[in-house]
Parts: structure tokens; sequence; C-alpha cells
């Protein structure tokens, strides 16, 4: 695999500091070959890691400026092991065959003779193969890890040429820092960067104290001494913080308490705790490098070089005084008292948001010795560590949505902390140590929904943002006030200086109280920012369309539904007085509109040298709406009729974004995109990949990687000049998204996909897209953004997952931010965690608003440090990490197969519940078991087998796949968790009782049902929400009441076969079910549109591939699948 082209990302990995302008030195360096910018990394553990790496040859991954990293964290191919790896001191074994009946055979396969077919009609089992998330100690030396959660190991291969049209994944996600090969190739082989690399670890440039030996202080138990303290209440959770953690309550003004004289400690006694001195380099003994993400024009523009403040410690060894200032030293021996908010730290982990009290009077948790602290701790077991058995426990699901799990925090800190729609983790109580982090088996990201709307969003306006002088952070509720002038940060330690003007609280309109501004009490928040954070003055809000006007294009009727939405929407589109628009419509020409204020008619141009497109007529095409208003509209009424009798049939594609890209150059903003067919004439054309023969083979799916880079490079171009592109896909034929899906990948954009699109002939299909068009041309946008995730010292991010460019090592490039869009990153654990209770996250997004500001908006999370495994598996948080695992199979699918990404899901099952059994369940028992937090996983990760992206054996259009694809990485986790687990629900008996009441609509609330055929009923009606479509199942018997009342028709015979919308029928049973209905929509951004499903429809087996529990043709029910689970993990 080459090296070259996995640079930062999928950029040049220069480093260069970005610019909102204009870049001086657009994305295409070129570069030597051989030479790479990718950065070494310490073995972490990956999810998605390659089975082993292929022989590196030319061909694969060709490199060169534009060549994208290999997905870290997704996988590698290699020479397949046959068997899964054993555990220590056993064999390994051959995978399974499944001829024989397994002795527990699910209920619903009750065809005659064996419960299970010979082995040829059966469905093989998911593959066992070595395609795990984490490295087998007893794999011989010379193949590499499996795949491994948090690692990100260097790159390998030699770079190729340019030309050839790359083979490998075009990941956009990638860390320059990593392909996901292990490391074990000597650092004097060729394979590694000959450029020296840079590290992505956030680490701040001020040195933390010395670490303090095991101690026991007031019943708190130091890592490795004893299990945590537990309180008279009964079920307390584990102890989640070390002593000594300085206070999060507001700063007092007063004296400062006494303080009591600790109990002699335990452990050997503490050092004095100095920083240790400096080296001659600089650089304070046992600290790195300055943290690479200093060098953001973001952050430095106003800083310089960062300045050496008070040797700062790690997080609670500095004197703490709760709830005031620390305005005198400490003596040494004094131990500081707990926060009230503390003793909830050792409440269980539970579901349920409710804080834990400390009963008045008797001993808290801090109070007790610890031999008493470990017989209480194993009196009980918290709620998320409850065993499961999962092949006894058959009604698993949750009767509502599941909600995410709390982090263990106190309450003070929990109440404070991100909203988990915003900014969620995998685990939500990160491990100590990396070591700690690989025995558990579960990867460890963040999944971001960064520009979400927001109801209430604090926003500040001041001359003076205030940060970390070290590491940039942005001050934030979780950092620490030693006093009223300074504050530490949370994320690299240092003491930082409170600027004067941050001593004023404009909301309350009082001076010296810098710890009750907005900044330090809301975890999400939003900063107008002063000129420093400007390169440029603010562009306009710019929007191009790019029109497909082929015969294919008339045909399918869109243009009309598009001109008629931008009439009805034309005052609605974000901007101000200096918002621009423009069109180019084309077919085998491409066709420019002059728009110039003062014609009385727009003028047409048309451009027939496709091959050295120019613009006719630069300053007339992108217009000043208000000013051109009138012309504008002229133009969106004649367009529709203009082509209406064209025969051209070709598509030059390539051109007319060529030409697009010349005309936003200049200032950047926004290119829409609408295309009906396979892209056939000039460059960017494309051919048939599809052999339609093949859908349902259950051989590996081919053609998931683009067949040419150049909608890639182009992409990039546009980043470089903050061009953002969309692509609209209205069509019925193959169009081959894989490659014409980068043009958005790579710059930020957005796909969307409407198959088998006519006016006429799909009314679903065209509601859908008035709807979407309506919410894409009036939603909130962002222009020349960039976002940065910052962690605390210790942790490093090293894979990016979404649509986005990486301009250097961590700075993500966004020309387009738009509030439907997620993120997710992959980290690992690069220093040990010991010194600190808590850590941090901070992601930052500065972008210009369509009024022509520039914004920050800032998200923080904090999370607590653990150091045993029962903790971590208790915070873990299956929902986030279904959807991270989601997102590194779909690179793994394009980087090495799809055979590869189902082994490795299957397999990140088989890992986290054997880890579970062999380290946290102290009573062996039979049976496959799970704690209750992780009951769902196997069931979410059959779900992904089964889902459109991920399925075999079952007909599946290669663009409705890679569609899926697609969706899965942008898509926030509270929608694409519908999209892997559809939602049923039964909707003939809705009822007021448990009903919500939302702007005076009662929404009623039916219990959500298991995903299988035995739930549903001939004499009941069933509604699946499937994400991004619904379907409305009508049983053959179904009560006539709701067919009249609800459905308006007499019986089941008429009930129409298209039938896509409710009759409005003023009937209680009407206005619940469309109430209803019309809640799960609004939850969404885009519209999901519904079918009605009979049992002769063509839609019914859409309906039926959604209940995953059930067993089809190529694919195991829900029971067989836990069978097989308890078989590997036996082994």
């Amino acid at each position: 695999m080459s090296t070259a082209g996995f640079n930062s990302q999928n950029g040049t990995g220069t480093g260069q500091t970005y610019t909102n302008g204009p870049s001086q030195n657009p994305v295409a360096l070129q570069q030597l070959p051989g030479v790479s910018y990718g950065m070494t990394h310490q073995p972490t553990y990956n999810p998605v890691q390659a089975k082993a790496p292929a022989p590196l040859g030319p061909g694969l991954y060709p490199s060169g400026p534009y060549q994208p990293a290999p997905p870290v964290g997704s996988y590698q191919p290699g020479p397949t092991l046959t068997s899964y790896p054993a555990p220590p001191g056993q064999p390994l074994m051959t995978r399974p065959l499944l001829g024989a009946p397994p002795s527990h055979t699910p209920p619903q396969s009750a065809s005659p003779g064996p419960r299970l077919p010979p082995p040829q009609a059966t469905p093989p089992p998911p593959a066992v193969s070595s395609s795990n998330y984490y490295p087998n100690p007893q794999q011989p030396q010379h193949m590499p890890p499996a795949w491994q959660y948090n690692n990100t190991p260097p790159p390998m291969g030699p770079a190729s040429s340019m030309g050839t049209p790359p083979h490998g994944a075009m990941a956009n996600h990638v860390n320059p820092a990593a392909s996901l090969t292990a490391p074990l190739l000597p650092p004097s082989s060729a394979a590694y960067s000959s450029a020296p690399a840079a590290h992505v670890s956030h680490s701040g440039a001020q040195p933390p104290g010395p670490g303090m030996p095991p101690t026991s202080l007031h019943g708190y138990i130091q890592p490795g001494t004893a299990p945590p303290p537990m309180g008279p209440m009964g079920p307390m959770g584990p102890n989640t913080y070390q002593p000594g953690r300085a206070p999060y309550g507001p700063p007092r003004t007063g004296p400062p308490p006494t303080m009591k004289p600790t109990p002699p400690p335990t452990g050997p006694p503490m050092a004095n705790a100095q920083p240790p001195p400096p080296r001659a380099d600089g650089n304070m003994a046992g600290n790195g490098p300055q943290a690479p993400n200093s060098h953001n024009h973001v952050d430095n523009q106003m800083a310089g070089m960062p300045q050496h403040g008070p040797p700062g410690r790690h997080l609670g060894h500095y004197p703490s005084l709760p709830p005031g200032y620390q305005n005198t030293p400490a003596p040494h021996n004094a131990t500081p008292p707990i926060h009230p908010a503390m003793q909830a730290a050792t409440q269980p982990y539970t579901q349920a948001h409710q804080p834990y009290q400390q009963p008045p009077g008797g001993p808290g948790p801090a109070q007790l010795s610890p031999s008493l602290a470990a017989m209480s701790l194993q009196s009980s077991t918290p709620e998320a560590l409850r065993v499961v058995n999962l092949l006894q426990e058959r009604n698993l699901l949750p009767p509502s949505p599941v909600p995410p799990p709390t982090p263990c925090l106190p309450q003070d800190l929990q109440k404070i902390n991100c909203n988990p729609e915003v900014f969620r983790s995998t685990l939500t109580s990160i491990p100590q140590t990396q070591s700690l982090l690989n025995k558990a088996k579960m990867p460890l990201g963040l999944l971001l929904h960064p520009f979400k709307d927001l109801s209430q969003l604090p926003v500040v306006t001041s001359s003076t943002i205030v940060r970390c002088r070290s590491c940039r952070t942005y001050i934030n509720p979780f950092v620490s006030f030693l006093d009223q002038r300074r504050w530490k940060c949370n994320l690299c330690h240092r003491v930082n200086d409170v600027p004067e003007e941050f001593m004023y609280n404009p909301v309350s309109r009082s001076y010296g109280e810098p710890h009750k501004r907005p900044e330090v009490q809301n975890a999400t928040i939003e900063f107008i920012a002063p000129s420093e954070y400007m390169l440029r003055p603010p562009q306009p809000a710019v929007y191009l369309f790019v029109l497909d006007v082929s015969h294919n294009a008339v045909e399918t009727g869109y243009l009309n539904v598009f001109c008629q939405s931008m009439l009805d929407n034309i005052n609605a589109l974000p901007g101000d007085s200096r918002t621009k628009v423009g069109f180019i419509t084309f077919d085998s020409t491409i066709h420019f509109y002059n728009l110039q204020e003062g014609l009385s008619q727009p003028q047409m141009l048309i451009v027939s040298d496709i091959e050295d497109i120019f613009l006719p007529t630069p300053d007339s095409l992108l217009v000043n709406l208000n000013e051109c208003k009138e012309l504008v509209q002229d133009l969106l009424k004649s367009l529709p009729t203009l082509f209406q009798k064209t025969m051209e049939t070709q598509s030059a594609l390539g051109s007319a974004l060529q030409a697009a890209f010349k005309l936003l150059s200049p200032t950047g903003g926004r290119m829409t995109i609408f295309q009906t067919q396979l892209p056939n004439l000039g460059v960017g054309a494309l051919q048939s990949r599809e052999d339609p023969n093949q859908r349902a083979s259950a051989k590996d799916i081919q053609h998931l990687s683009p067949a040419t880079d150049f909608y890639k490079k182009l992409a990039l171009d546009c980043s470089g000049q903050q061009v953002s592109v969309d692509l609209f896909l209205l069509s019925s034929q193959y169009c081959d998204l894989a490659s014409l899906g980068c043009i958005s990948r790579y710059s930020a954009g957005t796909v969307y996909n409407y198959p088998s699109y006519h006016h006429q002939h799909n009314p679903a299909q065209v509601e859908c897209f008035t709807k979407d068009l309506k919410r894409y041309l009036t939603r909130k946008i962002g222009f020349e953004a960039v976002m940065r995730i910052r962690c605390t010292k210790g942790l490093s991010i090293h894979t990016f997952h979404g649509n986005f460019f990486v301009r250097s090592t961590d700075l993500l490039s966004l020309p387009n931010v738009n509030p439907d869009a997620g993120f997710a990153v992959q980290m690992s654990i690069e220093e040990n965690l010991v010194d600190l209770q808590v850590v941090s996250f901070q992601a930052a997004l500065l972008y210009t608003s369509s009024k022509g500001e520039r914004r920050i908006r800032v998200h923080t999370l904090c999370l607590p440090v653990v150091n045993s495994l029962s903790d971590i598996f208790a915070g873990a948080d299956v929902q986030a990490i279904s959807g991270l695992l989601a997102c590194m199979a779909v690179d793994r699918s394009a980087t090495a197969s799809l055979s590869d990404a189902r082994d490795a899901m299957t397999n990140a099952a088989i890992d986290s519940l054997t880890s579970y059994r062999q380290s946290v369940l102290t009573i062996q028992q039979p049976g496959l078991l799970a704690p209750a937090c992780l009951k769902l996983f196997p069931l979410y990760i059959l779900a992904l087998l089964k889902q459109k992206a991920f399925r075999t054996g079952t007909s599946t259009r290669l663009d409705d796949r890679v569609f899926a694809m697609l969706q899965l990485k942008y898509q926030p986790l509270v929608y694409s968790l519908l999209m892997i687990h559809p939602a049923l629900y039964r909707v003939d008996d809705l009822t007021d009782e448990g009903a919500l009441n939302i702007n005076e609509r009662t929404i009623p609330q039916p219990r959500v049902l298991q995903l299988s055929v035995e739930k549903l009923s001939r004499e009941a009606a069933f509604l699946m929400d499937a994400g991004t479509v619904m379907y409305l199942w009508i049983g053959r018997n179904c009560n006539p009441n709701f067919l009249s009342q609800v459905l308006g028709v007499p019986n089941y015979a008429a009930v129409p076969e298209n039938l896509y919308l409710l009759p409005e029928l003023d009937t209680a049973e009407s206005q619940r079910t469309r109430a209803f209905i019309g809640w799960l929509r609004d939850q969404r951004p885009f519209f999901p549109p519904m079918h009605v499903i009979r049992d002769e429809s063509q839609l019914k087996p859409t309906f039926m591939q959604n209940m995953i529990e059930d067993r089809t043709e190529s694919a195991l029910s829900y029971y067989e699948f836990l069978l097989h689970l308890q078989q590997q993990i036996s082994k």
C-alpha cells in the first residue's frame, strides 16, 4: 500500500497552516515518489484492522497529491487466516460448520427435516477469520495484529504514479498517521515513510507534576490497591475518582476553610511535587514536543509563541479548597476535603438520570475503610453490569428508545456536561491505560453532531476569547480556578491568567466572579469572533446550481420541481444583502446564463468546447440576488420549457463541474449538482461497472471504490477554494455513485439519492425530493469553516470519519458546514492517565455565518477515568460503539473487501463478549453472557450484517449499497441507528395512554416491537420506521375500523396499491395515527416517505428484509447468530 498518498488524512500532509481564503498553496503539492507525510504511532487497538497486509505491489493504492490516507481504523487486505485466533494457551480452531443442526434451534425455523438445511443450502455463519479488532498474543510474529481498535501504525508500501486510478479506498477519514497495518517491519524498511513524522498527540507544553505513589486517603483507593469504597445506601457503583482532585464548584471569595491533617498514608511517602528540571533543549523533562495543534491559524492569531507560566500539575494535585479559591499555599500534609458533589462519583451506573443523594448523617463513601469498602462492593452490582444470558432472555428490546448512558460524574459536572446528541463517546468511562483499553476489546471514539440545530445556544460577544496559552483550549466548565486571577486548563494542565475583561460577568453585571461567566457555565457555546480570527473579509453566501438537462433528465420531470421549489423559497435562502446566485445547465454542451442587471430577460450562452472549458462572461454569471431577483425568477419560470423537446442524451458532467469551479473559485460558496445519468462525455466520463446478474452474489462485491480520481481531485481543488459540492442523484439506472460521491465526500458536501425518480410513476419520491429540497435551500449554513478536536494530554485522535478534507494533521477543512452532518473520530491512549480523575474533549468549529459573521461554536465533554475492566464495561455505550463500527466497516469494505468488513464486525461482538466473560465475570456460568449495557450488541451487529451496505446474498443495486455506506459515514448517530435497526410499532390500536403532549397535539407512544415476523398479526397494522423510509404494513384481516377510520377504505381489498399519503379524516384514529407519524418525521432533518404494504405489494420483500431477527436464505436468524457467537467464545 502506498504511503505517499495517505498524508494528512487525504491531503498534502504538509501541515501548512490553513487559510480561510484561497489557499496560497492549494492542495496539489507535488510529492516525490516514496516520500510520505505519514506519521508513526505506537501500536494501538484498532477495531477494523485488516487481516494482514497484502504483498505490496505498485498497483495497490496508487499515490499522488490527492491520494487518501488508508483508512485508519479501517481495514487492510492480507493473507487470510483460516481460523479465529484462540485465546492464549488454546490451539487455533478452524471455523465451525453449520451442517449439523444445533442443539437449540430457533422456534421460527419450522421446516420439516433438520432445522438447518445441509451445508450447501445453509447460509454460512459469518466467517470467523482473523479480521478481528485486536492483536492476539498467539499470532506468529511475521503477521501483524488483526483489527486493533485504537491503533495508528505507520503506512507502508511504495508510492505509485498518480496516473493510475486508485483501487484502494478514497477514504477521507484517515489520519495521516496511519494505515492499519501493524508496525512489525523494521524501521529501516523501505515501506516506512522517509519523511519525519509529525505526532498527533494532544500534549500541552506544560508538564504535569510528578505522579503520586499509590496512597489511601480518606478511604479513596488509589489504583492498584483495593476496590473502591461503597456508601451505606447499598449499590454503589465503581468509584471513579482518586483523592486530591480540585473542586469544580464555584470559587469562594471568603477566607479559606481550615484544613484537616491527613491520616498517615498507606503507600510510600509522597515526594515533593516539584516539576522536573528543564532539559537542555528547553522542553521540560518528561514532556514531549509542543503539540502540533498550536500551529492553527485559528489558534495563534493572537497568541504568538506559547509562554511558560507557573508549572502546572495534573488535575487534582494542586491544593484544593472547595468551594473557595486557594488563596494560601496548603501545607504539604494537608488533604483537601471532598467537594459535596464528589459523593455522586460513587453512584452506580444507571440508565436513568437521577443523581445519587448522600443520606444525611452516617459515614459517606469517603469515610469507609478500604476493607469495608471492599466488602460493600461485592454486595451489589450496577444495573449496567447485570449479567444477561442472551440465549434465554428473548425480549431484550426495551419498549422505548434506548437512552445514552450517563457518565459516572459528580452531579454538578453531569448537569453541565455536553448533550449526548451533540458529543458522545463510545465509552463513558475512559480506561487509564492503552493496555486496559486493548483488554476490553471495545473501540474508543467520539461521535459528533457539531452544527446541530439547537433550541438554546448561548452566544457571547467579546473582544477577548479566553484560551489556554499552551494548547489553545477554549475556557470551559471543566477548568479549575485556582483563585480569581488564575485558571488551570483541563486539557494540558497549564495555569493561565484570567484576563481583566473576563472578570466582568455580562449576564449578572457583576465583577470578580469569572467562574459565573457563560463560558464557564455552558458546555456548548458560540463566540462571535473578533477580527483576529479572519484572514480575509467574511465571504458572502454564494449559491451555484448546476442542472442536468439531457433527455433523460427532462423525462424524470425533476426540473419542474426544482424550479418551483426555488421560486417558493427564493426569499428564504440564508444570506444578506451580498448573497449571490448563478445557474449552469448541461447536456453534451455547457449552458451559462447571463443575469446581469439591466437585461430585459436572461441571456443563455452555450460553450460547446467541453475539452477546454472557459467562462464566456465571468462577471455576469454570478449575480447579486437582491439586485437581479426578477431575472432569476424569469429564468426559473422558463427553464422547464426551454429543454422540453431536447433529444440530447449525453452528459458532460465533468466539464460542467470544471466550469462551476472556475466560477466559484474567487469567492467560495456552495455548488449544487443535479444529475440523472452516468456521465459519458468529456473529462470524468464513466462506464457502467455493474453486472446486474452479480447483485445477489455471495462473493465479494466489486467496484465499491472509485473508477477514476477525477472527482476526488476536483473536490480537493474545491476544498482549497472554500467550495463545497452537494450532489442530488435522480436516476433509475446505474450512475457509479462510488466515483461521483467523491465530489461531495472530500469537499464536505452531501449526497442525496432518489432511485427510480419519476414525476408520474413515483409520487412518493417526488414528495420526498420536494421536502428535502425545501429543507436544503432554507436550512442554516456555515461557510469557510474549519473544525479541530482536542483532548486531554495523554489521549490522541488518529482517525476521522465523515465528509471533509484534513488540511493539517488534525484540522478538518469544511468549505460548507450544515446542521445535518455528523462526524466520528477514533482515539488511542498514548500516556497513562493514572493521575487523572476526569478527561475532557473539546470540538471547536470556526465558520462564517450566512450573515457574514465569523463565529466559533465550542462543545466540551467531560468523562471519568477508571482503572478496572468492570468499570469500562459498565460505561459502554452500545449504540455509539455500533455507529463507530459501522463507519470503520465502510472503510474496510473499500480498502479490503466486504467479507473482511463483515468478519470484523462479527469478531467485534465475539471479542468484547469474550473479554467480558474472561476478565469481568467472577462466576463462570453456561450460556452466552453479556452485561446489561451490551445486551443489544449482538443484535446491532446482526442488523449491520443485514443492512443494505453490508448484506450479501440479497439482490442489491450497487449504487444503493454505496449510498447506504455514504449515509452510515456522515449521518449523525441518532439518524443512522434507525437505518441500522428500524423501529416497529403496532398502530391499529393507538391510545392516549402514556401519550406526549407537544404544542397542543397528543402524540401516542406505542411500544417498540422486535423485528420478527412472529410479532406481526394478520388482524393488525404495523408501522416500521427505517430512518429514511417508513412502511405501513396492513394485515389481510386488519381491523375494519382502522381501514375505514384511518385509511378511508371499506375493506382490505380496497386499499390502493401505491398509497403513500394517509387521508386527513376527521376521526380520532386518523388524528392519532397522523400525529404519531408526523412526530417521528419531525425528529429528523430529511423526509422519510411512507409506503403502505399489502401482502401482494412489490415492496413487501423490502419490508421483510428489515425483519432482522428472522432467518433468510442467505443470513442467520438472531438466535442462530447467538449460537454462532457462543460457539466462537467457548472455543
